[in-house]
């Protein structure tokens, strides 16, 4: 995970609805993008697999697949002061970088959003990858100084909605130890500790809790998450 620091989740966003309301919206979603024929088009007719969209439009941000273009951007991003401290280090040069992404382009393992508020300003990174069988594992997310104080939690959401929208039943990923504020935000979310390492803690979140999230912090995704490819 990245040196994000996203704002502490309220604890008391009380919902009366059950779960099935999200479900049934995640369900539409993958319809409306048509989900299913582009896994099978693309060889995978069993299981969940990547698909790299042009956009994920949600409530107050947009998730945008990263092109080469994005290359000085990301390398400012990461190797930002503050913003690196919880991440593996970067390379100050672009071309790296642009080289990086060149090779993404024709890499179906995993999927490099650029995070973009309405306006479309960057204000951020996420990244999908490691797909494990069903689970699949998030991180290089990291929110830049001055963002709206929802753009974590609503990155968040759009990253876990558009991973059930694909088929995913799990998710796993790792945080530093010191990067405190990240694992209690997940651990807030429903994600239980697997493990840990000298450095590192190792989490899963499975579906139903996902479900359970996403309906409980609803208002910062309220209408879900519109795909385009």
């Amino acid at each position: 995970m990245s040196a994000a620091i996203p704002p502490v989740i309220p604890s008391a966003i009380p919902s009366a609805s059950d779960q099935s309301g999200i479900a049934a919206q995640i369900q539409a979603c993958a319809h409306d993008a048509g989900i299913a024929q582009r896994l099978a088009q693309s060889g995978h007719t069993s299981g969940p697999a990547y698909l790299k969209p042009q956009k994920i439009l949600g409530h107050k941000l947009v998730l945008r697949n990263a092109t080469v273009a994005d290359a000085s951007y990301i390398v400012a991003l990461r190797t930002d002061e503050q913003k690196s401290r919880f991440i593996s280090s970067t390379s100050a040069e672009v071309r790296p970088q642009e080289q990086w992404l060149e090779k993404y382009a024709s890499d179906d393992k995993q999927i490099y959003f650029i995070i973009e508020n309405m306006e479309g300003e960057n204000i951020g990174t996420v990244r999908l990858y490691d797909q494990q069988a069903d689970s699949f594992c998030w991180g290089s997310w990291i929110i830049q100084a001055g963002a709206a104080s929802s753009s974590s939690i609503e990155s968040a959401l759009m990253v876990y909605h558009y991973a059930l929208a694909l088929g995913f039943q799990n998710a796993h990923f790792e945080v530093r130890k010191a990067n405190e504020s990240v694992w209690k935000f997940h651990e807030r979310f429903g994600a239980k500790k697997t493990g840990e390492t000298a450095n590192d803690l190792h989490y899963s979140i499975a579906a139903s809790d996902i479900i359970s999230s996403l309906n409980r912090y609803a208002k910062f995704l309220p209408r879900g998450i519109q795909i385009q490819f």
